[in-house]
């Protein structure tokens, strides 16, 4: 039956998902695209009331509006919300697309335009799933929707939205279609992202540039120095050697370890791919688990001196690195910041003075694989894929995924149908077709199942 109605309506689903992507609702643009963000969230707000919300609404934030739409079903019942994003990123540089970004087009059997997948295309498969459960007297619970405008600036203004709605935005779960699966044939779900932090060191020996033949071998150089202080925070072993960095990381669960084991990785591909002999990161883990459920440190970028045409003899006066830390759940991005300012001021020697700022964090998130809703999601997949999805971490980080759970106090499932080809944030963005179908499957069969648990 289900496949039946996506039959009948495809065209009217695909026009409908489409007349979202020509809106070029860029939050990173706002000069540029300020009023398509409205213009995006206008069309959210009328396509949630077609779907079959009792009301939806515009509301202000700080920043861009967000898209508010529910369905009150008993007020016994329990509660999902589900979250999505209507921003997208810059289409740049146009001339590397195949076809224009925000005039999508299904060729070879998927759909090719920016936010196809990121996040337009993921987010419209959980509204035509609730549209399906709706229209067939299926939902048994109540649905809350939340469509932010700044999910690819960093969610700047949703954290004082939540706190100032927490009562609105009240739950049992949170739903959440934004990351990706393994691949097509092998579906996966996220159980866990690392958290963040960020910062910049500058670090200043004299107070200009010195004539190298002149001091060389009297003063302090700020790049060598600066480059040992970086060297000595990580040991042979890969290990990161801040002291009470690791004392709120836990051990990788011995089931998730053993589905990691599952995931098909080919550790010679993997090095081509990268033109790197040799791979390198912290002992006693594999590739994968050190990507997803272990920390990891970071140099981003680094600079200072002469760095023109020919050549210039000077010690110069500053040196500075941005680096960062991929953290895991229970590490505090606040706790490991002020911890890493301590340790470089302590290392520092007395040669140079040492300034840190930090620059972003975010914390990580974890969802343990017993919950029930979990449970609702595996079998959604399995019904829809023909197979049990494995519970993957990933390395990257999805900040305002730990605010829920700070704020609203409410685990999310991660319930993602993207793919690495899809080329989020790149040139030629798309969504397999085959996948967009199978994703609002799984996710009407995530209802049912949700409601039997």
């Amino acid at each position: 039956m289900i496949k039946e109605y996506i039959k009948e309506n495809e065209g009217r689903i695909l026009e409908e998902l489409f007349s979202l992507i020509r809106i070029p609702s860029v939050s990173a643009q706002p000069e540029k695209h300020g009023k398509d963000m409205l213009r995006c969230a206008e069309r959210w707000k009328e396509l949630l009331l077609m779907a079959g919300v009792d009301k939806a609404e515009i509301m202000p934030t700080e920043g861009n509006p967000v898209v508010y739409g529910e369905k009150i079903v008993d007020t016994a019942a329990k509660t999902i919300l589900i979250y999505g994003h209507y921003d997208v990123m810059p289409a740049e540089p146009f001339d590397l697309w195949k076809s224009e970004p925000f005039e999508p087009i299904v060729r070879n059997g998927h759909i090719w335009a920016r936010g196809a997948d990121d996040d337009k295309g993921q987010s419209f498969i959980q509204a035509k799933a609730f549209e399906y459960v709706v229209k067939n007297n299926l939902l048994k619970h109540n649905i809350k929707f939340i469509l932010e405008g700044e999910e690819e600036i960093g969610s700047p203004s949703l954290s004082n939205f939540c706190t100032k709605h927490k009562e609105l935005l009240k739950s049992d779960i949170i739903l959440v279609s934004d990351t990706s699966m393994l691949s097509a044939d092998l579906p996966s779900l996220t159980t866990g992202l690392r958290g963040l932090a960020y910062w910049q060191i500058e670090v200043t020996g004299p107070n200009h540039d010195l004539h190298s033949g002149h001091f060389g071998g009297a003063v302090a150089n700020p790049i060598y120095e600066l480059c040992k202080m970086i060297t000595n925070s990580l040991d042979a072993d890969g290990k990161i050697t801040f002291p009470g960095f690791y004392n709120d990381v836990e051990d990788i669960p011995e089931e998730e370890r053993k589905m990691v084991a599952q995931i098909p990785f080919n550790e010679e591909k993997y090095k081509q791919a990268l033109d790197v002999e040799e791979l390198f990161g912290e002992k006693g883990y594999s590739t994968i688990e050190r990507n997803g459920f272990r920390p990891s440190f970071d140099v981003c970028g680094i600079w200072g001196g002469y760095q023109g045409e020919g050549s210039k003899t000077v010690i110069p006066s500053k040196a500075y690195a941005k680096i960062s830390c991929r953290l895991v759940p229970h590490q505090d991005h606040e706790k490991i910041g002020q911890l890493v300012v301590d340790y470089f001021q302590k290392i520092a020697p007395k040669s140079v003075k040492v300034n840190i700022q930090s620059l972003h964090g975010g914390q990580g998130y974890v969802c343990p694989i017993d919950l029930p809703a979990y449970k609702a999601a595996e079998r959604g997949f399995e019904a829809a894929f023909g197979k049990r999805p494995l519970a993957v971490r990933r390395g990257g980080s999805i900040p305002i995924i730990s605010t829920f759970e700070k704020i609203l106090g409410v685990k999310t499932i991660l319930m993602g149908f993207g793919l690495e080809s899809n080329a989020i944030h790149s040139p030629n963005e798309n969504m397999p077709l085959e996948i967009f179908w199978k994703g609002i499957e799984a996710v009407i069969n995530f209802h049912a199942e949700f409601d039997k648990v």
